[in-house]
């Protein structure tokens, strides 16, 4: 069963621990105001925010308050109300947010303010959020691990000693511990998998191209990185991808929806096949305890007619994990050479941030065209899979959280790590298949710390690995979060 955070904090409230549709709904029924809903919020975090440090750049309380009347009034006029009407969202600190300080965790733009909004952002306003504040991220979300020289660490939600993992560990605390109701996050060596995966929630990395990204300097080129959603369950995951999905004309490799993600899952998953890739028949190092908690939990997916099979492809894992990286690299390393070529920026980058610009640097095009041929062959292999399988499941990381002093791993069960992402291979496969990925909660080894799985989908088969996910989800014994 769950254990209880560790942290010195009292159970939230009934209106924190209601999921976003249900508060979506009483604020529409007029069941609940706005303003009770974000005092209920704010209250919380001013409680718990403190102890672990996820919410950062908090609007004025008065001023979010304020907003929240005039949406009172808005619908007492009986003005239309938004799929998040009402609902208060802090925005993950890699998201442009207009008027609201943006530093992506860096030093280089601690008083950053955009004039303009994410593409994602400007949909979650116009479908009513309200949003507050910022979720703490590592700088320039590199590494999973969320800490920076802005705002410092953000702690796990069940454990202050533990890191909160990232990049968007800031949401998942703020989600775990009811500071928000629902959370966006962006994936690109599993941002969105690996903090859901070490605080027991949900993250979901939708197909590439299905949240267009934006508004970027390169529309063509960086591509493995998606904007996803967070949620303590399947469905608030689904309420929130409905309005951050959809073609936008400035990301061209976006695309359409096809349709309600939240009325699909009104439909159950029927049952299929899952391929358990576990570590790959011993390829990635894992640290004990991870693959039995994840085997446990694949026995509940019998309870919904899915049934599995052990399976390790036939596949240079190796180097198609060399392409992740070279691909990474051409992509986060030459987006941060701008900062690098500037003596005084340089000295305020952190070293896994100069490690990229300087690997990219020696980068050649014949090197990042072998990586591209091997990420296509990948995409072969997984077409070929997924004519046997409905979904390929593996562990969302190789390790348990361990101590947040500790910025990265230097080994997992005595193989040493040869950079600051190594440790999270498991994460690149969904990646580089362009394929949907849901983490999904399996459980806490006998120290309390959570641990995730991920179900992973054909691209393009995104409400089908949701289907999968709430259909596990309704086997769990437990509810997700810290609180």
């Amino acid at each position: 069963m769950r254990p209880s955070t560790k942290h010195a904090v009292s159970p939230a409230g009934d209106i924190c621990r209601l999921s976003a549709l249900e508060l979506a709904d009483k604020i529409r029924q007029r069941q609940l105001s706005v303003r009770e809903v974000i005092g209920a919020f704010l209250d919380r975090i001013e409680a718990v925010n403190p102890l672990v440090n996820a919410i950062v750049s908090l609007r004025d309380p008065s001023d979010i308050l304020a907003e929240a009347d005039r949406a009172d009034a808005h619908l007492a006029r009986g003005g239309e109300a938004g799929s998040l009407f009402g609902l208060p969202i802090a925005i993950k600190d890699l998201a442009l947010t207009k008027g609201l300080r943006t530093t992506f965790g860096s030093p280089i733009f601690a008083d950053f303010v955009p004039q303009e909004d994410d593409f994602f952002v400007e949909r979650l306003r116009k479908a009513g959020a309200i949003i507050i504040g910022k979720t703490n991220v590592p700088e320039f979300g590199l590494g999973s691990n969320t800490y920076n020289p802005v705002f410092g660490p953000t702690l796990n939600a069940f454990d202050p000693v533990l890191t909160a993992g990232g990049s968007s560990g800031g949401a998942a605390v703020a989600l775990a511990l009811d500071m928000v109701p629902v959370a966006d996050g962006s994936d690109f060596g599993g941002s969105l998998r690996n903090p859901a995966a070490y605080n027991n929630v949900y993250g979901f990395r939708p197909s590439q191209g299905l949240v267009p990204a934006g508004p970027d300097i390169d529309v063509f080129h960086a591509q493995m990185g998606v904007e996803g959603p967070m949620g303590r369950n399947v469905r608030d995951i689904a309420l929130l991808l409905d309005e951050q999905a959809g073609h936008h004309p400035r990301a061209p490799l976006s695309h359409d929806k096809q349709g309600s993600f939240l009325e699909g899952l009104r439909t159950k998953a029927v049952g299929g096949r899952i391929a358990w890739l576990g570590d790959l028949g011993g390829q990635l190092p894992t640290e004990r305890g991870v693959l039995e908690l994840c085997e446990a939990a694949l026995a509940r997916f019998s309870d919904a007619s899915f049934a599995t099979e052990a399976l390790v492809p036939d596949v240079d894992f190796e180097a198609l994990w060399q392409a992740f990286v070279t691909l990474r690299q051409a992509s986060s390393g030459c987006g941060l050479k701008a900062h690098y070529d500037d003596p005084e920026k340089r000295k305020l980058l952190k070293p896994e941030a100069v490690w990229e610009v300087e690997q990219a640097i020696r980068l050649t095009a014949p090197q990042i065209h072998a990586a591209t041929v091997r990420r296509s062959l990948w995409h072969r292999t997984l077409l070929s899979l997924f004519e046997r399988f409905d979904l390929i499941v593996l562990p969302t990381a190789q390790v348990f959280p361990f101590d947040v002093a500790t910025h990265w791993l230097r080994e997992i069960a005595g193989r040493a790590m040869d950079s600051y992402h190594r440790w999270m291979q498991v994460s690149a496969f969904a990646t580089l298949g362009a394929c949907p990925a849901l983490n999904v909660p399996v459980g806490f080894d006998g120290k309390g710390r959570p641990m995730g799985m991920q179900l992973i989908g054909r691209a393009r088969g995104d409400l089908a690995v949701l289907k999968a996910g709430a259909a596990y989800e309704a086997t769990l014994p437990w509810p997700a979060g810290a609180s």
